[in-house]
């Protein structure tokens, strides 16, 4: 078996209305969908988390004519300078293009063997997944959000919990407001109860000097884990001295997190890590350091199914990744996009990734990334041309 062609499709998966997020309104993302074909009919899916690698994948793409996809290692030689080196420059743009190509292989790898991705890794250890239920502050978009107050975002979840049976929630509180996040986390614990969980993600807006005033605030609410509550390793250290709140974080510095003592959780994407053998790695490497890992959110599809069959073998992850998934409009895997049941969706059972790409949906969503370019989520609205600025403390 050869590589023929390496496809790459930019799309946009927009939400049904965006949330407020240190940056700005997020209404969405753009995506990079990677089809790898070969020379006896067999394709591999893969899904880069931004697109600003397309070109990148092309060129990788082009080296890969004529290679075998189930030569993992081989194709990525071809692709990836020694590792060392990648580690000490500034330009990441590689791993995350061969990331996205490398989970493509893998599906090649199941479909050619006719077995799901988690029998590949090892086999199942669980395979209801659990993810969270998503809340924050959302203006009105034809009919969706409009959760601008603490009590319209207490009545979100508590509907998710009645039509969904969700019990595990995250959500975003960023209006630049401490008071507003404080209240609103005391009405959660009121409403929801003290069986439910409830994580928070500041994405890095608050001083250290306001988030230690935060997290002193809503610490008795029993807060499950606090992401990126500042901007640094450095200053979540010093403010682990001031709350016992667990803390994540996007960045997946290893070396960093284990010489700081934070954060104690990483979350993040494959295709980020480089694909499935490194995030493989990279979990074993945390679980020896006793760092936690769970999957961040709001991909095309693709990239959920590979994060549900990673997490269906690691005994490791055992908390719940992330999810937009009841935001999403629309994804590019035929009956998608995936919606958690109690808190779990089952992984697929298909061969490979156990996902069918929608031709509709990918022609869809690539329009809409044609004609309105990829989605901006670092621009305030109230100030067009301008990047959303947060009050200063």
């Amino acid at each position: 078996m050869k590589i023929t062609r390496v496809v790459v499709t930019p799309v946009n998966i927009p939400l049904d209305a965006p949330i407020w997020w240190t940056g700005g309104l997020y209404p969405g993302t753009s995506k990079a969908i990677v089809e790898v074909e070969t020379d006896e009919g067999v394709v591999g899916l893969g899904e880069a988390p931004s697109v600003d690698v397309i070109r990148t994948i092309e060129a990788m793409g082009e080296r890969l004519v004529g290679q075998d996809p189930i030569d993992i290692a081989g194709c990525e030689s071809l692709c990836v300078p020694p590792w060392q080196i990648v580690q000490n420059t500034d330009d990441s743009s590689v791993v995350k293009a061969f990331g996205a190509i490398e989970i493509a292989l893998w599906d090649i790898r199941g479909k050619v063997w006719n077995q799901p991705l988690y029998n590949l890794l090892g086999g199942a250890v669980r395979k209801d997944i659990p993810f969270t239920e998503y809340f924050g502050f959302r203006p009105e978009h034809e009919g969706a959000g409009g959760e601008m107050t603490p009590e319209a975002v207490v009545d979100y979840c508590l509907r998710m919990r009645e039509e969904h049976g969700s019990t595990c929630f995250e959500g975003k509180l960023i209006l630049g407001d401490p008071a507003l996040e404080i209240r609103t986390v005391r009405m959660l614990r009121e409403a929801l109860g003290p069986e439910a969980m409830i994580r928070l993600d500041s994405n890095m807006q608050w001083s250290l000097a306001t988030a230690r005033r935060v997290l002193r605030e809503i610490e008795p609410y029993n807060i499950r884990n606090y992401e990126d509550p500042v901007a640094t390793f450095e200053e979540m250290a010093q403010l682990r001295r001031h709350s016992a709140i667990p803390f994540s974080s996007h960045v997946p510095d290893i070396r960093r997190a284990v010489a700081l003592g934070v954060p104690d959780t990483f979350v993040t994407n494959f295709a980020v890590l480089g694909g499935i053998n490194r995030a493989i790695r990279f979990i074993g490497a945390c679980e020896a350091m006793g760092i936690g890992f769970w999957c961040y959110s709001g991909d095309a599809g693709i990239c959920t199914a590979a994060y549900l069959h990673m997490v269906a073998a690691q005994p490791w992850i055992h908390e719940p990744s992330q999810s937009l998934f009841r935001w999403q409009v629309a994804d590019v895997i035929e009956g998608g996009p995936f919606r958690q049941t109690n808190d779990v969706v089952r992984v697929p059972e298909g061969p490979g990734l156990g996902v069918t790409l929608d031709r509709q949906a990918l022609k869809r969503w690539h329009r809409h990334f044609v004609d309105n370019g990829p989605l901006d989520h670092f621009h305030d609205p109230a100030a067009p041309g301008r990047y959303r600025r947060l009050p200063l403390d």
